[in-house]
């Protein structure tokens, strides 16, 4: 099987070790580890600001287990989790700009479980919905 082109290094050899993409004006989009061409360990996306766009781990180049994504401001904008096949999975959070909690509930398998919470900005409750 051939390896896609991004996942090669100058030579033409799987990537291994430490990698970095960096936008236009050089500052650094994107960094982590690769181990045989695949995405592999915690890693860090940017944006242009330089602030924390997204954090989390892949497994033999799938996103596995808890994620963070945050916004240009540096507010936190969404928690989750991601089995082995790269589905949603546990407890997922997503906050309104202010940073309140926006909603939350759980996936199974890419699907919404159990109840599920939505707040208004201020934190009040304002619906609770059941899922098979």
């Amino acid at each position: 099987m051939k390896l896609d082109q991004s996942k090669l290094d100058g030579a033409g050899k799987p990537k291994n070790g430490h990698f970095e993409e960096h936008f236009k004006d050089g500052t650094v989009a994107c960094a982590g580890h690769y181990a045989g061409g695949e995405k592999s360990g915690e890693w860090k996306y940017y944006l242009k600001n330089g602030r924390v766009k997204a954090v989390g781990s892949y497994k033999n180049g799938k996103m596995k287990g808890p994620w963070t994504w945050y916004r240009e401001n540096g507010q936190l904008m969404q928690t989750g989790a991601f089995d082995e096949n790269e589905q949603k999975t546990g407890i997922w959070k997503r906050y309104h700009p202010n940073g309140a909690l926006l909603d939350e509930g759980a996936f199974t398998a890419n699907k919404k479980t159990g109840e599920w919470k939505s707040y208004d900005a201020a934190g009040k409750l304002k619906k609770t919905q059941r899922h098979k």
